[in-house]
């Protein structure tokens, strides 16, 4: 770790070295292409500098120090919307989320009929050779959130594609990573282009799945998020600014398939 340097005596940075200034730890990353210093905050609130090649540690405490209340004040905006989700345990009695209502697991001696997982009389059924095997588990889970939410969302496509007056996409309910939903526009003659929508969001309220919907539907007509595309989700959803700022923070509490 590069402590602070005496001015008269300062070494240049080296790319991942680690930076500490006045209590900040900066990962340091160079590169001979850049021309200034410039600061990142990840979203895992780790703080990267940015520098030219050959720069000192001088230098870079300067620059650090000259945007440290930047920097602090996006490390509290960060620290505030950083993910908490949770990992969930394959026991009995586990709580899991679906269309924003809890239900619990229940772990059987024999998997249910047809295998996976079922919903039955307000319970996620489970076997116990699956709860006992986490990657099979965390599997059978999340199919049956791919399942569940493809079934749902086609039911709800055609009525805001129309309220929209987008043509209706081909439909997927996969793994997005961190997103919720994705669309990708269909080639010459393959339209309108396919709407994929991630698993862990059917663990929200309707609304907000919805929100989602609406959001990639209005990417049929404009990619991008200018001022063009926010009038037209507005128009179909005026509330969307609430929804949005409401999916942000529930989103980040929602189970993303981490098993312990």
């Amino acid at each position: 770790m590069i402590a602070l340097a005496d001015d008269r005596i300062s070494p240049a940075l080296a790319d991942e070295d680690e930076l500490t200034v006045d209590g900040l730890l900066l990962r340091v990353r160079t590169s001979t292409r850049r021309k200034r210093f410039a600061l990142t905050v990840e979203t895992d609130a780790a703080l990267t500098l940015h520098a030219p090649w050959g720069r000192s540690v001088s230098e870079a405490e300067g620059f650090v120090r000259a945007h440290r209340d930047w920097l602090v004040t996006k490390l509290g905006l960060r620290e505030r919307t950083r993910p908490l989700n949770p990992a969930k345990r394959l026991v009995e009695g586990e709580v899991f989320r679906y269309l924003g209502r809890t239900y619990r697991l229940a772990i059987v001696p024999d998997s249910p009929v047809h295998g996976g997982v079922r919903l039955i009389a307000g319970r996620l059924v489970m076997g116990r050779d699956e709860a006992e095997d986490p990657a099979r588990g965390r599997m059978a889970l999340v199919d049956w959130y791919c399942r569940v939410g493809r079934a749902w969302t086609a039911g709800r496509l055609q009525p805001w594609a129309a309220r929209m007056g987008v043509s209706e996409p081909a439909l997927e309910v996969c793994d997005l990573g961190q997103h919720w939903g994705k669309y990708r526009p269909g080639g010459e003659g393959r339209e309108p282009g396919r709407m994929s929508l991630g698993w862990p969001l059917f663990q929200l309220p309707m609304h907000l799945v919805d929100y989602v919907v609406a959001h990639e539907l209005a990417h049929v007509r404009i990619s991008g998020h200018r001022g063009d595309f926010w009038r037209l989700l507005g128009l179909a959803l005026p509330e969307y600014e609430e929804r949005r700022t409401e999916l942000d923070e529930l989103g980040r509490r929602m189970w993303m398939g981490q098993i312990e």
